[in-house]
């Protein structure tokens, strides 16, 4: 019977090793403490530029007619922005379509119905269109519509060079982040040792759409209010800390 039972002691002992080891790692190297803290530092700034998206829209008995009709609104539209300064790089095609226009007979008193019959084609050539003078997006939203745009989608607005504003907004998180960590430290009663991490995600308010029209009714002017945007930095900071002194 003590033949038997010494390797088990033995196995016993090799296993209460390690998590003795453990334990004596562990208080010698106890875990660090640290605090760790988020803040947004926002700066608001008047946009710079407009993002205006339009297109025309034309409908006729055959593809060929609505496109060939389309073509010659478009070709319009696009001398327009030309003509008002608008250079070949602020112009970019967003989305070009050509569909049936597709018509669905009502239902007969018996209960049965017609099959859908195509009765056209649509073609839609919408562009993007970045307007680096917003004072002039409203005389010139007039112009492309008096030559042919059928489809204003949408203006929003933006800061065209966001780097020194998103610079700012990150010094304003970490004053933030500073005096919102010493009065964690003040009343927590501990201190502030070192930083051992910074992290960051940022983002810009997205631009609101300020108008969405189709067909629009000339005027003499389209009315634009592009407001205020909002830059904004997320910043956090991981702290090590320690008890304050006694």
């Amino acid at each position: 019977m003590i033949a038997m039972t010494r390797p088990l002691l033995v196995a016993a002992g090799l296993m209460l090793l390690p998590a003795a080891a453990f334990a004596a790692d562990t208080i010698a190297n106890p875990a660090t403490a640290t605090l760790t803290l988020t803040a947004d530092g926002v700066v608001s700034a008047p946009p710079d530029t407009a993002i205006v998206s339009l297109g025309v829209v034309q409908e006729a008995d055959t593809a060929d007619a609505a496109l060939t009709a389309n073509n010659k609104a478009m070709e319009k539209t696009l001398a327009a922005l030309k003509e008002a300064g608008v250079a070949d790089r602020d112009i970019a095609t967003s989305s070009f379509t050509i569909d049936p226009v597709i018509s669905y007979p009502p239902q007969k008193s018996d209960g049965t119905q017609e099959p859908p019959k195509i009765t056209g084609y649509r073609v839609s050539n919408a562009v993007t269109v970045k307007l680096r003078d917003i004072a002039k997006a409203g005389g010139l939203l007039d112009k492309v519509i008096r030559v042919g745009a059928n489809d204003v989608r949408g203006v929003s607005f933006t800061v065209d060079d966001q780097d020194s504003l998103m610079d700012e907004a990150r010094v304003a998180a970490m004053k933030t982040l500073e005096t919102r960590a010493e009065l964690y430290a003040r009343t927590g009663g501990f201190t502030l040792k070192r930083i051992v991490a910074v992290s960051e995600g940022s983002q810009d308010r997205p631009p609101m759409p300020m108008m969405m029209a189709k067909a629009v009714p000339q005027a003499e002017s389209v009315p634009i209010a592009a407001g205020e945007q909002d830059i904004r930095a997320t910043v956090n900071v991981t702290w090590e800390i320690e008890p304050a002194a006694q």
